[in-house]
């Protein structure tokens, strides 16, 4: 039971690191410090997302899941819990690498803006 909930304590975790990878740019608008933690998650979240590589992440949940007893899943978390949900239970073609691609875009117009505003 403990690694089950284990493995959706790891599921909120990434969940909310994607987040703030995509859009904690934002609350560097109000905490400047932040982007020394932010830049990298949204570094890291891109290319993991264009290389098509699998997160730690995934690797650890999947790990507890089959301490589990429960059944292991293929693919990454995005496909596993992202992409199925925005198209109706199939995987959109190249819709990761979108991801990626939405993290740079929304990131980089973001920290535009701050520097814009500095």
């Amino acid at each position: 039971m403990i690694h089950r909930i284990l493995a959706w304590l790891v599921v909120f975790l990434h969940f909310s690191f994607v987040i703030f990878a995509l859009f904690g740019g934002l609350l560097v608008l109000h905490w400047r410090w932040l982007y020394w933690i932010q830049i990298p998650a949204a570094i890291w979240g891109t290319v993991v997302a264009l290389c098509d590589w699998n997160c730690p992440l995934t690797r650890m949940e999947n790990s507890l899941r089959r301490a589990a007893g429960v059944d292991e899943y293929t693919g990454g978390f995005v496909q596993r819990y992202l992409l199925p949900a925005s198209s109706g239970g199939e995987l959109i073609k190249g819709g990761k690498f979108m991801l990626g691609a939405a993290v740079a875009v929304v990131n980089l117009a973001v920290y535009a803006f701050v520097w814009h505003m500095s």
